[in-house]
């Protein structure tokens, strides 16, 4: 079960990434995205019209398709602050 907590340094989290202007690696995003689809539950396909970029999508959701909500959202913060605050 999520605790409150974790939900609001998830969200503190989230919206620091979307406020974000400077550019970040495409690994980040991409992990960042996985654990952010995992953590909201939100399991449909990456809706990119480029497939190229549906491609890498899908694959990082397959990488981390075996942790649970409560991780991702762990995980999520937990890179946030290493890597961009």
């Amino acid at each position: 079960m999520k605790s409150e907590k974790l939900n609001t340094e998830f969200n503190l989290a989230v919206a620091h990434v979307n406020s974000y202007t400077k550019p970040l690696p495409a690994d980040l995003l991409l992990k960042l995205y996985a654990y952010y689809k995992i953590a909201l539950e939100n399991y449909n396909h990456p809706g990119s019209t480029t497939p190229l970029i549906n491609a890498f999508k899908a694959n990082a959701l397959i990488q981390a398709k075996d942790i649970s909500c409560e991780k991702a959202m762990k995980e999520y913060v937990k890179l946030v602050n290493k890597e961009i605050q």
